[in-house]
């Protein structure tokens, strides 16, 4: 009889909403025209995405008001976000700044970051590494070791996605600021799981994405602060004052918005929910194998994250075998799956090998339950001993 598969990849992306369903289902129904257009039926698509774009800009702690209020630009999602504010950003330091320019990122961001300043460098921009701690923390000091007279951006997201834990971003934005650079964080796992309060973090750009907390794929955001410049790195329209040319979908715009008044409602709630399982899931797991490591455990971390090292497996062998045994989890980042290659956020944080191939990601959300979560440890654990006697016996 085959068991009911038990979801703990939440990090990745989680279920949507039904409630989102619903406020989507409606939006369609509405039958919006193009917000771009000039004519009514135009102007009425268009009002409805801006009263949510300056609902989730006050929902996310931004500034709604005065002469330079925050701005919100809809995106695919966070990769388009993060790329369009360091490329965005560069493009307007090379403009005002002649001569050479630095970029300092921190060793533990995701992909679509890492990636991005790899891009920067055959252009002339000297991109420099971040310290971490042995728990996974941005070591803010460091920012002062590395910066050079010519830096321009910072780039440090809020909460890892693989371990889970917090950074100290207003910290690192005030260092930043006082240097004359604009600071990037990508707040993807964040949003929609702690408090995000743009304006008190001092962040220059902030990106997120409605699929991370119960809202529709193929929509994110970027948020900018006050008269910030940014060069667009779409074209071919004037939507969003041409930052990000092309039409606004009504229904993902209405979706992200519904998605995200949820979490807030429910905030208190679903954080004490979050981080109930998390610590139920790992209390379970390490209570049977003293081998076990719960990885950051010290640090401040997401609610919803546990990255557990199992020393003395392979991560590779115990996915397949999870998989198997219908768990989904993952060896690191969604974006860079299947790849065997050691994830560079253990290796920054110093973590010795065996943690390092042992360890894997489970992530929890809105709908996961106790039950479920106590079924996928027990799984794991069977699992874990499984491939434990398969190893003793090929010895």
């Amino acid at each position: 009889m085959q068991q009911e598969p038990v979801y703990l990849d939440n990090n990745a992306t989680t279920p949507i909403a039904p409630e989102v369903v619903e406020a989507m289902a409606e939006a369609m129904r509405a039958r919006y025209a193009n917000p771009a257009s000039q004519h009514e039926a135009g102007r009425t698509a268009r009002r409805v995405i801006e009263r949510a774009r300056e609902r989730i800009v006050e929902l996310l702690g931004g500034q709604t008001g005065g002469r330079t209020p925050d701005r919100l630009i809809f995106t695919s999602g966070g990769t388009e976000a993060n790329n369009l504010a360091l490329f965005g950003l560069a493009a307007i330091a090379e403009r005002h700044h002649p001569g050479p320019h630095q970029l300092v990122v921190s060793p533990i961001e995701h992909p679509s970051v890492t990636a991005a300043t790899d891009q920067l460098a055959p252009r002339g921009w000297k991109v420099d590494r971040l310290s971490v701690d042995s728990s996974g923390r941005i070591l803010p000091e460091s920012l002062a070791e590395v910066a050079g007279e010519n830096l321009r951006i910072v780039a440090a997201m809020l909460g890892n996605n693989e371990t889970g834990v917090l950074q100290p971003i207003a910290e690192l934005a005030g260092l930043a600021a006082a240097r004359g650079a604009a600071l990037h964080t990508d707040a993807v796992q964040a949003v929609g799981k702690i408090d995000v309060q743009f304006g008190e973090l001092g962040a220059t750009t902030l990106s997120f994405t409605a699929h991370k907390f119960h809202g529709p794929l193929g929509i994110g955001g970027l948020l900018v602060k006050g008269d910030t410049q940014l060069s667009p790195q779409l074209f071919g329209g004037f939507q969003q004052a041409g930052l990000r040319p092309g039409t606004e979908s009504v229904p993902l715009v209405v979706g992200m918005l519904t998605a995200l008044e949820l979490w807030h409602a429910e905030r208190q709630e679903r954080y004490q929910h979050l981080a109930s399982l998390r610590d139920q899931f790992e209390l379970q797991i390490c209570a049977d194998l003293p081998y076990a490591r719960v990885v950051g455990q010290g640090a401040e971390r997401l609610p919803h994250t546990s990255n557990i090292a199992f020393v003395g497996l392979d991560r590779q062998a115990l996915f397949v075998a999870l998989d198997m045994a219908g768990v989904a989890c993952s060896t690191g980042s969604a974006c860079a799956s299947g790849s065997s290659e050691p994830s560079p956020v253990l290796m920054a944080m110093g973590c010795e090998e065996g943690v390092i191939r042992g360890s894997l990601r489970f992530s929890f959300g809105r709908f996961s339950t106790p039950q479920e979560v106590a079924d996928g440890a027990r799984r794991i654990l069977l699992a874990c001993k499984n491939l434990e006697r398969a190893k003793h016996l090929q010895k």
